[in-house]
């Protein structure tokens, strides 16, 4: 059953499609993408004000065959208009992913993509990823980690902090560190958590930033 089947199975025959715990049955990349779309949707009115660059930066990172399009769609928009915060969403997500953090880390990944679409994340959006990063359980360091590999393209980020050490790890840890990251960025990887091959390729721009980030440090350490 592909990701769009298992998201038709769940819109289609679930009266409170809206409730996260009604989405397992469509299989785990259906539910991690109804929870990206959820989230990205709460996210688009997290300053109280949904522009057409947010939806549009929805609707580029997440490419949704033309004959699904209507219902993600209006999926999208019932999510914004749901009387239910993002707060009570996230820990439901964060629920429904409990076994796997990875998951939880790549629909995070995912938010700062939507989030970044337009060039730049704004504060807004950023004081949402926080919240949404607290209620997953990432610590104040895993989420600044994970932001510096966005905003590293525009020179907002330490290369060390991207690759998750410190100026004065060795040389050995920082490779090792480097190896972890893209080991963990993998398009299989990201698929066996339950991210749909649809949208796996989000993982080969995390590992540019995080190839960028190596790149800085070995050149300045003559690696």
């Amino acid at each position: 059953m592909s990701v769009w089947q298992g998201i038709r199975k769940v819109l289609g025959s679930v009266a409170d499609a809206l409730d996260p715990d009604n989405w397992l049955p469509g299989g785990k990349q259906a539910a991690f993408t109804l929870a990206l779309v959820a989230l990205s949707a709460k996210m688009a009115v997290a300053d109280g004000v949904v522009t057409l660059s947010e939806i549009d930066a929805f609707r580029n990172f997440v490419q949704v065959p033309e004959a699904d399009a209507p219902q993600i769609e209006r999926f999208f928009a019932l999510a914004q208009q749901d009387v239910a915060g993002f707060k009570t969403y996230a820990r439901k997500v964060r629920r429904l992913f409990e076994d796997s953090p990875d998951t939880l880390q790549n629909v995070l990944e995912g938010l700062f993509s939507i989030a970044a679409a337009d060039g730049m994340i704004h504060e807004q959006e950023l004081q949402y990823l926080k919240q949404v990063s607290d209620i997953f359980g990432f610590s104040d360091e895993r989420f600044e980690q994970i932001a510096a590999l966005f905003l590293l393209e525009g020179g907002g980020a330490d290369p060390y902090l991207v690759l998750g050490v410190t100026p004065d790890a060795s040389d050995g840890e920082i490779k090792q560190a480097y190896r972890k990251l893209v080991l963990e960025h993998h398009p299989d990887r990201l698929v066996a958590n339950g991210v749909p091959e649809e949208l796996a390729e989000m993982g080969t721009d995390r590992i540019a930033a995080i190839n960028v980030a190596y790149g800085l440090i070995a050149k300045a350490r003559g690696l």
